[in-house]
C-alpha cells in the first residue's frame, strides 16, 4: 500500500518536473522566413557561425542566425542535403552529403566544389561522412564509398555493407578512431578505417535487405525508412555509444559488444529520429514533435513552447545552446544554466510559498486518524492482554437455616414452634490467566482488519492530497505564463487555484489555508 502512495507521489513530482524542465528552454526562430530546413552544423570554434540545409540550398550566418545567405545550390529534383561534417582538426574544411553527391569546401563554406558523384543516382545519393586520420567514408543510398587521397579517388567498399542504403556514420575520438555506421540491417562496427566492418546489432524483428537490391528497389525507400536508424559516439565515454530505431534507444557502453534498451518512461513516442550527447552524459532525443532529454532515469519534454510542427535535426554546441531544424524553422534554445539538468532548485520559485507536501501528509494523517502510531498501540495494547487477569466475582444468599423456640411450658404462646432463621451471604473471588496469549491471542486477527481498512483510507487521503497539491503547482505555473490580455483564462485559473485549496483545507482541516497566511504575514 505505502508502495502504492509513493509511486503517486513519483509520478506527480515527475510532472511537475517535466513542466520546470519546460521553464528552463527557451526557444527562438533564427531562420527569418526560412522554411523545409533538413540538416544543420555549428562551428565548433564560433557558435555565430551555422550552416543549415534545405531542399537545394545550403545557406549560412555568420551572426548567430540573423542574417542568412545562400553558399551552396542544387538543381533538379533530387536535391536533398543529407549531411554537413567539418573537419576536427581544420574547421575550415567543411563537407557536404548531398543528393547530387559529395561537396567540400576548404574556407568555411564560401567555395565549393563536387568531389564525388556516383555512377547513378543511387549512389549518388550520398546520406552521411566520416572523417579520418587518411581515410574519407561515404555512406550512400547504394552502399559504401571510400577515399585515401582526399577525395580524389574513391573505390566501392564491400566488406559487410555491400549495397545497403547508410543512414549515418560517427566516430570516436581516442587514438585508435572507431567507426560506427547505421545500415538497413543493424549497426556495424570498423576498428581499421572502414576497410571491414561488423555488424554489432541487427533487429530481428525486421526483414533482412536482398543482397542484390536494385535501383528500382532503394528508390522506393520512404523518407522516415531511410532515417531508420541513428548511431552517436559519446566523445566524453569513447565506450558508450548508442543508437535509435523505430523501436527505441538502445545503449552500449563496451563499444557496441553488449546492448541495453533504455527506458521509454516519457517519451511521448518510441521513434526518435536523431539524439546527441550533452557534456554531462544526458542525451537530447529529437522525435517527429518534441525535444526530450533523459536525466534521472526518465525522459522528460524540453519542447512545450517550441512552435515547430515537423522537426528533422538536432544538434548542440560547445556553450550548450540546442538547435533544431524542422518544417517552419530552426529554432534556437539558450539555457539558463549551460550545466546539465539535475531538477535540484528549480522549483523554488513555486514551492517557497508553499507548505511541504508531507507536512500536508502530516495534517490529513491527523485529521483523519489514521496515523500508523494508532495501529501500533492496539497492537502493544493486545500484547499486555495476556499479563490481566480474568476476574470473577461470586454472590450466594442462604435463607435456609430454621430457629426452634422452645420455651418449656405448655400453655404459653408459640411455644414449639419453628421461626426462619436470619438470612446468610456467601460471596467469592476468583483469577484466572491465560497463558496462550502471551503467544497469540485472538485480538491480532481483529487489528489485522482494522489495519488493513486504515491503511486503505490513509492511502485515499494521500494519494487525493498529492493530486492536488501538484496540480495546484502546475495552474500556478499556467497562470505566470499567460498574457495579460487572457482575462477568461486568467479568471479561470486563479478560481482553479482557490478550489485546490478549499479542497486541500477539507483534507488537513484548514491547515494548508493558515500555513499559506502564516507566509504572507512574513
Amino acid at each position: 500500500m505505502l508502495r502504492k502512495v509513493l509511486g503517486t507521489t513519483v509520478v506527480w513530482a515527475g510532472v511537475m518536473l517535466n513542466m520546470l524542465l519546460a521553464e528552463e528552454f527557451t526557444w527562438n526562430e533564427i531562420s527569418g522566413e526560412g522554411f523545409g530546413f533538413q540538416v544543420l552544423l555549428v562551428d565548433s570554434r564560433v557558435n555565430r557561425v551555422i550552416f543549415a540545409g534545405q531542399s537545394g540550398n545550403l545557406l549560412k550566418s555568420d551572426d548567430s542566425g540573423k542574417i542568412w545567405r545562400r553558399v551552396l545550390s542544387l538543381r533538379g529534383n533530387l536535391s536533398g542535403i543529407n549531411d554537413l561534417v567539418a573537419d576536427g582538426k581544420n574547421p575550415n574544411l567543411v563537407y557536404a552529403a548531398t543528393d547530387k553527391g559529395l561537396y567540400r569546401s576548404y574556407n568555411s563554406g564560401e567555395r565549393w566544389e563536387r568531389i564525388f558523384r556516383g555512377k547513378n543516382d543511387q549512389e549518388s545519393r550520398c546520406s552521411a561522412l566520416g572523417v579520418g586520420e587518411k581515410v574519407l567514408i561515404l555512406g550512400t543510398r547504394a552502399g559504401i564509398f571510400m577515399s585515401a587521397d582526399q577525395g580524389r579517388n574513391w573505390y566501392k567498399q564491400n566488406g559487410g555493407i555491400k549495397d545497403q542504403a547508410v543512414y549515418n556514420i560517427d566516430s570516436s575520438l581516442c587514438q585508435n578512431k572507431i567507426f560506427y555506421l547505421s545500415a538497413e540491417s543493424g549497426i556495424f562496427k570498423s576498428l581499421d578505417n572502414g576497410q571491414t566492418w561488423e555488424r554489432v546489432f541487427v533487429d530481428f524483428l525486421k526483414k533482412e535487405p536482398e543482397e542484390d537490391l536494385s535501383d528500382s528497389d532503394n528508390s522506393d525507400l520512404s523518407e522516415d525508412a531511410f532515417n531508420n536508424y541513428f548511431v552517436k559516439v559519446d566523445k566524453n565515454q569513447p565506450d558508450r555509444v548508442c543508437f535509435s530505431s523505430s523501436s527505441g534507444i538502445f545503449e552500449s557502453l563496451n563499444q557496441g559488444r553488449s546492448w541495453e534498451k533504455m527506458t521509454e518512461y516519457g517519451l511521448l513516442e518510441r521513434k526518435v529520429r536523431m539524439f546527441c550527447f550533452s557534456e554531462g552524459g544526458g542525451i537530447f532525443a529529437l522525435t517527429g514533435s518534441g525535444v526530450f532529454f533523459h536525466a534521472n532515469g526518465r525522459w522528460q519534454e524540453a519542447s512545450f513552447s517550441l512552435p515547430a510542427d515537423k522537426l528533422n535535426y538536432l544538434v548542440l554546441d560547445n556553450s550548450g545552446n540546442l538547435y533544431v531544424a524542422g518544417k517552419k524553422g530552426i529554432y534556437k534554445s539558450s539555457r539558463k544554466s549551460a550545466s546539465d539538468f539535475t531538477g535540484a532548485s528549480l522549483d523554488e520559485d513555486y514551492l517557497k510559498n508553499e507548505p511541504s507536501i508531507k507536512d500536508l501528509q502530516k495534517a490529513a494523517i491527523e485529521y483523519a486518524e489514521v496515523s500508523s502510531e494508532k495501529i501500533a498501540q492496539w497492537r502493544k495494547g493486545a500484547s499486555r492482554k495476556a499479563f490481566l487477569p480474568q476476574v470473577s466475582v461470586g454472590l450466594d444468599r442462604n435463607s435456609t437455616d430454621l430457629l426452634h423456640w422452645e420455651s418449656g411450658s405448655s400453655t404459653k404462646n408459640e411455644d414449639d414452634i419453628l421461626r426462619r432463621g436470619q438470612d446468610t451471604v456467601d460471596w467469592d473471588v476468583s483469577l484466572s490467566w491465560d497463558l496462550g496469549d502471551l503467544i497469540w491471542n485472538d485480538a491480532q486477527t481483529s487489528i489485522d482488519v482494522r489495519s488493513k481498512l486504515m491503511v486503505e483510507l490513509r492511502e485515499d487521503i494521500l494519494d487525493q492530497v498529492n493530486k492536488l497539491y501538484f496540480e495546484r503547482l502546475r495552474v500556478k505555473s499556467e497562470l505566470d505564463h499567460l498574457a495579460l490580455e487572457d482575462r477568461n483564462k486568467r479568471f479561470e485559473k486563479q478560481l482553479k487555484l482557490k478550489e485546490l485549496a478549499a479542497s486541500l483545507d477539507a483534507l488537513t482541516c484548514g491547515y494548508y489555508t493558515n500555513r499559506l497566511q502564516a507566509f504572507d504575514s512574513k
